[in-house]
């Protein structure tokens, strides 16, 4: 979409602009092809050319022009994707061309089946295959009239979609608008898949959990939710994508001729990513033989997991246009296309019992045991059904035949019940009314999903506090597992977190498994724990909604824990990353007498809560620089290298982009290497460089 020339040309000016304080109206439309350059960079090449404050300047100087001049506003201004909620209800807009579904395959047979078709209808003609990545997300469908963005509808039932163009203007990877009347295009109708980013949604679904809420279960479904949100601004922060893969109707203006790359399919995708739109052009093969293509098909699998956003199978398209349109369509399926689907992700079991689980929060967490089935490899026997209000929106019932799915990485989770298969022996799912552990009343806060035991003694809940204190991202206690603290608790010698530094050894030695070399490891790592950094206790304190992240932050802001006691939620608020919630969780915790207590208690047993190493950390090596590692490490453990460069000043990123400084590169490194080197601003070290420039 750019040249060279261009995007030097683009930089320059911008850096031109930022240099002085404010923007010349004559530089309104230089501002907006600097934002649009940045967000194709960012958005669809994932190669940043500014840094983020960079841009946010910019931004604001087009908008403070357009709020002086609004005459000056133009449709496709960056500033305009944010836009007011839309009504309770969506328009229904008719499709230009039927939205239709594709035939399927899944094995070699199929696709040589559906080979055979394809060439008995073609006759004579060659037939060329593209194939492409089939996205799982949701199907959108795009009209551009005049250059710009007109409509973005779903698919609904193929026919007849929902007008949710307000939402889909959030989408930074799609244009507002493009060149198209420069190729002799009036109005263009573009189909594609709207996804998220697989590490976009780990990020979104850890926030969820912080804060007290169910994990969502795949992205399709978030993807697809989030399409329909009336709050256009809620939409934004979701950071959706989108992959356009098909052109489904083209008016050309008065006098033009068709562009030349609209004869064949994979060249129209290539064509829509030098305008600028977001396509699988870079992962498009053709092929003339039907063998070659069950070759890629069976190869791709093999690395569907390796895939930025979530595929579950490979559309095969003839190639020719014209041949496209010979070959024609059914009511459901054209007939020149298809996908192969990869094996199942899906399965179906029986719901047989549900039981209720307590977390160290109170949370009460219903948990649905199926029948042990295989799923993707795995075989899945336990899974969360979240909360009460997912189990009544499913209408989950024992005894159900249910459809469970197992997305990637992703845990699996009940896709529905198969109500038509209920035989009148299935027994409602009966929500307990006190908490299944300890007895008492269960609370349900008034804006979460989540009912909640209340009693801080629960011993649920000290049992998974305890574990959670132990774990290795807290006090790292090695030897000390989930097994062990329960082992422990269920013989009384361990009640609470304090007890651990004073355990009666005597009774530990009695126990089955303990041994004079276990006993020995055991008791060092609990003393090596008394020297762990303060953010690690405050993380193992388990302070709800209160993560890795957030637990460095308090951290770097204190000198001593008990810091927090006075500490107000205005105060907390100032924080990067602490909000409204957090700030109120933090303030409670640290008002209860009986938390004072137990901190007083693990000062006493030799913990530290002083961060002495605070001052240092601010005036160290790597102060105001930002590192990020890559690769398998061989002098140190990864977590050891990121304590390091947090102990001299540093920060940790969790990706590459405009605002890292250093990239630490180990063995066997991956993308992250690559797109560090297509940046260009990153300085790249090896292991032992990074070590020297740390002076250890």
């Amino acid at each position: 979409m750019y040249s060279p020339a261009q995007e030097q040309q683009l930089f320059s000016a911008a850096k031109e602009i930022l240099s002085h304080s404010g923007a010349e109206l004559s530089a309104i439309n230089t501002l907006r092809q600097i934002l649009r350059w940045a967000d194709w960079r960012y958005y669809v090449q994932s190669e940043p050319a500014l840094a983020d404050q960079e841009y946010d300047a910019i931004f604001k100087k087009l908008q403070t022009l357009e709020q002086s001049h609004p005459e000056l506003i133009t449709p496709d201004s960056p500033t305009q994707r944010v836009a007011k909620a839309l009504s309770e209800r969506f328009p229904a807009v008719a499709h230009l061309v039927p939205m239709l579904s594709l035939d399927n395959t899944y094995n070699a047979e199929d696709l040589s089946d559906w080979d055979r078709k394809v060439r008995e209808g073609a006759g004579d003609s060659l037939v060329e295959y593209c194939v492409e990545p089939k996205y799982d997300g949701a199907s959108v469908s795009l009209i551009f009239d005049q250059n710009h963005l007109q409509r973005g509808a779903t698919r609904g039932d193929g026919i007849m979609g929902e007008d949710i163009t307000q939402n889909v203007r959030q989408i930074r990877s799609i244009p507002l608008s493009a060149e198209l009347a420069a190729c002799g295009i009036k109005q263009i109708e573009i189909r594609g898949e709207v996804v998220i980013h697989k590490s976009v949604f780990e990020d979104f679904n850890k926030q969820r959990v912080a804060e007290g809420l169910s994990p969502l279960a795949n992205p399709r479904n978030a993807a697809s939710g989030t399409l329909r949100m009336l709050d256009p601004n809620e939409v934004s922060k979701r950071k959706l994508s989108a992959i356009l893969y098909h052109i489904s109707d083209v008016e050309l203006l008065p006098g033009s001729d068709r562009p030349r790359a609209l004869k064949k399919h994979y060249d129209s995708l290539q064509w829509l990513a030098q305008l600028g739109f977001p396509t699988p052009a870079k992962e498009m093969k053709c092929f003339t033989d039907i063998a070659e293509v069950i070759s890629y098909c069976s190869e791709f699998e093999s690395r569907r997991d390796s895939l930025p956003f979530e595929v579950d199978g490979l559309v095969i398209k003839v190639n020719d246009l014209a041949l496209q349109e010979k070959l024609g369509m059914t009511s459901h399926h054209p007939g020149w296309a298809t996908a192969y689907k990869f094996s199942a992700r899906q399965a179906t079991s029986k719901l047989r019992e549900v039981q209720f689980q307590v977390g160290r929060t109170g949370s009460i967490t219903p948990v649905g045991k199926i029948d042990p089935v295989s799923i993707g490899g795995v075989t899945v026997s336990s899974l969360s059904l979240f909360n009460e209000d997912v189990i009544r929106e499913k209408d989950l019932h024992i005894g159900d035949t249910v459809l469970v799915e197992r997305a990637g990485d992703v845990i699996p989770y009940i896709v529905k019940a198969l109500s038509e298969l209920r035989t009148g022996a299935e027994q409602a799912i009966q929500f307990p009314q006190g908490c299944p552990e300890c007895g008492e009343a269960l609370e349900r806060p008034q804006d979460e999903a989540v009912w909640r035991c209340i009693n801080i003694d629960c011993p649920a809940q000290v049992v998974e506090r305890m574990i959670h204190f132990c774990s290795k991202d807290a006090m790292d206690i090695r030897g000390m597992g989930e097994g062990i603290v329960t082992k422990f608790f269920e013989n009384g010698i361990l009640r609470t977190i304090p007890d651990l530094y004073q355990l009666d050894w005597k009774k530990v030695a009695a126990l089955d498994g303990f041994k004079e070399k276990s006993l020995n490891n055991l008791r060092t790592a609990i003393e090596n724990s008394k020297t762990q950094t303060l953010a690690r206790l405050i993380f193992g304190l388990g302070i709800r909604h209160v993560g890795e992240t957030t637990a460095k932050t308090l951290a770097n802001n204190i000198t001593q824990l008990r810091e927090l006691y006075d500490w107000t939620e205005a105060r907390l608020l100032s924080l990067e990353d602490v909000g409204p919630k957090v700030a109120a969780s933090i303030t409670h915790f640290f008002a209860q007498p009986e938390l004072r207590h137990t901190l007083d208690q693990l000062e006493a047993a030799g913990l530290n809560l002083e961060n002495s190493a605070r001052q240092d950390a601010v005036s160290g090596v790597f102060s105001g620089k930002s590192f990020l590692f890559t690769g398998t490490l061989e002098q140190m453990k990864r977590s050891d290298a990121e304590a390091l460069v947090e102990a001299r000043g540093g920060k940790i990123l969790g990706g590459v982009s405009s605002k890292l400084n250093y990239l630490i590169v180990g063995a066997d490194a991956g993308s992250k290497l690559e797109k560090a080197k297509k940046l260009g601003t990153v300085v790249i070290l090896t292991e032992a460089a990074f070590l020297e420039l740390a002076g250890s």
